[in-house]
């Protein structure tokens, strides 16, 4: 029996996904060319097997019934990584952000925009 897939996505597949989610509407030639262009040069079957994969994991939806498929995304970035934050969050610190935050903000000096994001967020969880 064949194991179900897996709901989170792999590099490669979140490589993908970001080509969609900068792009938009792409087959999967065109998303191989900008995913070459940025450095990740893949074969073609390589990227019409992960964009099959993404279309599977609903990431990805064809927008064309005429070959060559056009693909969107179906999940926007907020999604997904709201979903591997979980995940991570879940995983590996058991559910305590105040392990994850320490990790995440014990790794180096925050920059001065950095201060200022993380400022504005607890700004907005006060009274």
């Amino acid at each position: 029996m064949a194991r179900p897939p897996d709901p989170q996505l792999t590099q490669r597949e979140l490589d993908v996904m970001h080509v969609y989610w900068r792009h938009g509407d792409l087959t999967a030639q065109e998303a191989r060319d900008l995913l070459a262009k940025a450095g990740t040069d893949l074969a073609y079957v390589t990227v019409a097997n992960l964009v099959r994969i993404l279309v599977e994991k609903d990431c990805l939806a064809a927008t064309t019934d005429e070959r060559p498929f056009r693909y969107r995304s179906r999940r926007s970035f907020d999604e997904i990584s709201q979903s591997l934050v979980g995940d991570l969050l879940k995983r590996v610190f058991q559910g305590s952000r105040e392990q994850l935050l320490v990790q995440l903000l014990g790794q180096k000096r925050l920059t001065s925009r950095e201060r200022a994001v993380l400022e504005d967020i607890l700004k907005e969880d006060g009274p």
